[in-house]
């Protein structure tokens, strides 16, 4: 799937399923999740979005596979609340184990992720960080530590690539065939920090939400990770996928100049 298929890739409800279509992203008000297509009853879900989407991502895989058809696995990106938010009810309904990073496990079972920076990055969404949940969850009885070796459990041809930075125990995914990228929120298409960016969906190429990097030393270094892949089209966890020519002229620019256009001048994890 290539840059003439990105809109077609948005999932609404009543969409036709396009056969060459095989990732399918759901927004869940600030938040993506996606559909991996891997036969037509055979799937895998990547992330969860908001605790209030659950309900809307079981009609969405209803809408999509029909009546009783869990998917193979959950695969999470990372822990943070709007990524996680519905895991616990859509794991134990559907009897799923959950796939993450061995990083990532503090915070999936129990323990709590520094509080998000609402002085960083600008913006209402920036500023509302202050209430954002920042308390782990607890899924420890369908948690799963992903393969050492970057396979993905059920998603032959797709690899599991380390992006820390954003959280300690970030992931993203990727295709060779077809150099698809599930980068979560490694990278951005969307000025996350803003209200008006989020709410028109304005489509640019931005650094991971700032109120919730904890190392952008090591965010930065993901960037250039994940562009050494030249990606041909990037899913986010927030924004529209972005492919082509855009994404390639984007993503290296973000590279030469994650300092100016993604750190924060100021910031709890700034200095650190």
């Amino acid at each position: 799937m290539y840059k003439n298929d990105i809109q077609k890739m948005m999932y609404h409800p009543g969409m036709a399923i396009n056969q060459d279509i095989d990732v399918i992203c759901l927004r869940t008000y600030i938040v993506n999740v996606y559909f991996v297509v891997l036969e037509p009853r055979k799937w895998v879900l990547i992330d969860t979005g908001l605790v209030f989407s659950a309900n809307r991502i079981l009609q969405a895989a209803k809408d999509l596979f029909g009546e009783n058809c869990p998917p193979e696995a959950i695969i999470l990106t990372h822990g943070h609340f709007d990524h996680v938010g519905s895991v616990k009810k859509l794991a134990e309904y559907w009897d799923a184990p959950v796939y993450a990073h061995e990083l990532e496990t503090p915070y999936l079972t129990g323990g709590d992720y520094p509080p998000p920076d609402p002085t960083v990055g600008g913006g209402l969404m920036a500023r509302m960080a202050a209430i954002y949940p920042y308390h782990g969850i607890n899924i420890k009885n369908h948690l799963v530590k992903l393969p050492d070796n970057g396979q993905l459990p059920f998603m032959p041809g797709w690899r599991w690539i380390y992006t820390p930075g954003h959280t300690i125990g970030h992931i993203s995914l990727f295709r060779e065939s077809d150099r698809f990228l599930i980068a979560g929120d490694a990278i951005t298409t969307v000025k996350q920090e803003s209200a008006l960016a989020v709410f028109s969906q304005y489509k640019k190429l931005h650094g991971p939400p700032a109120y919730f990097t904890i190392n952008w030393e090591t965010a930065w270094d993901s960037v250039r990770y994940l562009a050494s892949f030249k990606p041909h089209i990037a899913a986010t966890g927030h924004g529209i996928p972005m492919g082509g020519g855009m994404l390639a002229q984007q993503l290296d620019d973000l590279v030469k100049h994650f300092k100016t256009m993604a750190v924060p001048e100021h910031g709890r994890f700034v200095k650190q």
